[in-house]
């Protein structure tokens, strides 16, 4: 029985198991004692305890010692480190994936774009570091040539800025990747992000599996993925696929990986990126439109395929496609305040089903989300025989998800898939750092709150802020729910629930599991619901709202605008920069907090002293937790 070892976690892990398992290998788990009890541990057939993913040696000593004659790395961690590569080749273990060569090749811009020259795939204009930069025709970007996901990169729109933007994604890119190396390109102003997914195997054959579109993204990381891409014509599509084969077999690939192209809206021209050696976050894309012989393909079962040593058992000829598919990538974060990281232990968790839809996740009710690793949570794919089928089947999915004890960004998602925007295909690289996604209303989810509220209250479950409605001689009064510091009423024996003047006919349909169905003003809508004794929350159409309750024999000391700093998210505390009783200006740094891969200074809301240091560096710290508190000059 061949053994893989899987050196990734969360939902990649529990992907390749399932084809690996269905191949009757046997799969064995890494995990940090943060994850000793999470879903990809549970579902191997071994797991085997590391300090750090990120550990070369801890991991190759993992799969020897497990008898793993094959090592999956997924995504992100080792997954593109030619170290690890040739630490497994050193011990007689196989990746699942690249050699090392390959990977010191195209891990690199610089070096990948000297390969894709001598393949004769066009790359993107570029200056030499020692050209004149008031020569240059401006924009310019200004990246790192080692790393990736926007690190290092700034985009230069005139020589008078160039200076300062060079030094800083040098130093960026230093502290990123340890190389600060640079490369300047031209800056492509309104552009589609094109990615062809390859697979070759040790026989000379290079495939390539159609391309996909992952335009819609922010700040270089993506959001929305898509396959087939729905702007380019034919033409375009055989002249980027074939030179991603071309590329492919010109550093001679082996294994899954990505050949990303920057398509020029002005000019209609394409140009080659970087290559990942490795499979990609939105290979489900892929799986779903792709046919060999009429039957979905399976990447990962092609990539052990691959490192097995046998050819791939079909040719280009054979390979076609079947309708459209769509990804949204769920992540622990808030999009409507400043996509700010989120942590803590979920309560109800429901993933969509249903026909065209496919959910990669591994989230569970009652799991804790750590800031110690990527926020991604899980997938929504949607498939339709056209790219309208597929966008409404992933709308429905995205409404019918529900994360409950966190905020996620699947609102945003539902809304940004919704928008004419992305229905219509006009969404390029930078047009949401452009534009602005409008944050959901909260009309509904406000009345689901106040009517579930009088719901339990008249099945004799008290709500935590349930008025009894009693009076001496005449029928209840209507209920009075309060959420927040608003007023809701609510009319039992009307069907109304009336707030800031603004009336609603409602009519309960069904409620059960935390589940309620209402005819909102005729409308049919649904929730899900945690109402505890001192909160209640609400997911609606994906998007999550919170209501506390006051505790009026609390502190109030830490009100708005008090001068008191609270954690805005769960996180690690870097740096502390002031002590108690210290003179600070309006502005100046107090301390640094990371989470998540996002740092974020906080800063004095205004002049006075510091009367509260309420952590150390190093210090993990909860959300809402009191950072520092200032005292105002008289």
């Amino acid at each position: 029985m061949n053994t893989v070892l899987i050196a990734n976690r969360g939902e990649i892990a529990l992907r390749v198991m399932r084809t690996a398992r269905r191949l009757g290998w046997r799969t064995v788990a890494i995990h940090t004692d943060l994850d000793a009890g999470a879903p990809h541990v549970r579902a191997a057939d071994l797991a085997v305890r590391v300090g750090s993913y990120l550990d070369v040696d801890a991991v190759v000593a993992a799969a020897r010692d497990s008898g793993a004659g094959y090592v999956h790395p997924g995504y992100g961690f080792l997954s593109e480190r030619a170290p690890f590569a040739r630490a497994l080749a050193e011990a007689g273990i196989t990746l699942v994936g690249p050699s090392a060569d390959v990977m010191d090749a195209m891990g690199r811009k610089d070096a990948a774009r000297e390969v894709a020259t001598a393949a004769g795939v066009p790359v993107v204009p570029s200056y030499a570091l020692e050209d004149d930069p008031t020569t240059f025709t401006y924009p310019v970007l200004v990246k790192a040539a080692a790393g990736g996901g926007g690190k290092g990169m700034r985009i230069v729109r005139s020589a008078a800025d160039y200076d300062e933007a060079f030094a800083a994604a040098q130093r960026e890119a230093r502290s990123s990747f340890g190389d600060d190396t640079i490369l300047v390109e031209t800056y492509v102003e309104s552009g589609r992000h094109i990615e062809v997914q390859v697979m070759g195997d040790g026989h000379g054959h290079v495939l390539h599996f159609f391309e996909r579109d992952c335009s819609t993204q922010r700040r270089h990381q993506k959001v929305l993925e898509e396959a087939p891409a729905p702007t380019i014509s034919e033409e375009q599509r055989v002249a980027i696929t074939s030179s991603a084969v071309a590329l492919a077999a010109q550093c001679g690939y082996t294994g899954a990986g990505t050949v990303e192209f920057l398509l020029d809206d002005a000019t209609g021209e394409f140009y080659f990126l970087e290559m990942n050696t490795r499979l990609q976050v939105e290979h489900p894309v892929t799986e779903e439109v792709v046919r060999v012989a009429g039957e979905r393909v399976d990447l990962v079962e092609l990539q052990l395929l691959v490192a097995t040593g046998e050819p791939l058992p079909f040719g280009q000829d054979e390979i076609s496609l079947d309708g459209h598919a769509i990804e949204a990538r769920v992540y622990a974060e808030d999009s409507f305040h400043g996509f700010l990281p989120q942590a803590g232990r979920t309560s109800i968790v429901r993933w969509a089903s249903g026909e065209g839809v496919r959910i990669d996740h591994a989230l569970e009710p009652e799991q804790e989300v750590s800031t110690s690793y990527d926020p991604m949570l899980g997938k929504v794919i949607a498939w339709g025989a056209d790219r309208e089928a597929a966008r409404s089947t992933l709308v429905a999915a995205l409404e019918d998800t529900a994360v409950l004890g966190i905020t996620t960004n699947t609102g945003f998602l539902r809304t940004l898939a919704a928008s004419d925007e992305f229905r219509d295909a006009s969404i390029d690289t930078a047009w949401l750092d452009r534009h602005e996604v409008p944050a959901p209303d909260d009309e509904l989810a406000v009345v689901f709150a106040a009517f579930t509220e009088v719901l339990l209250d008249t099945m004799g479950q008290q709500g935590p802020w349930q008025a009894d409605g009693w009076r001496m001689g005449a029928d209840p009064a209507p209920d009075t729910v309060v959420l927040g510091d608003e007023p809701v009423v609510v009319d039992r024996h009307r069907d109304r629930v009336t707030r800031a003047g603004r009336e609603h006919d409602v009519r309960l349909v069904s409620a059960a599991d935390h589940t309620v169905h209402l005819l909102v003003d005729g409308r049919a809508e649904r929730a899900v619901l945690n109402v505890q004794r001192d909160v209640v929350e609400v997911v609606h159409r994906g998007q999550r709202w919170v209501w506390v309750r006051p505790d009026p024999f609390g502190d109030h000391a830490a009100a708005a605008g008090d001068g008191t700093l609270l954690a805005p998210m769960p996180g690690t505390v870097l740096a502390v920069g002031v002590t108690e009783g210290q003179a600070v200006a309006e502005g100046e740094t107090l301390g640094v907090m990371e989470a998540m891969k996002m740092e974020l200074a906080l800063k004095a809301p205004f002049a006075g002293t510091v009367t509260t240091v309420g952590a150390s560096a190093g210090d993990l710290v909860k959300l809402g937790a009191v950072l520092f508190t200032v005292e105002a000059d008289a």
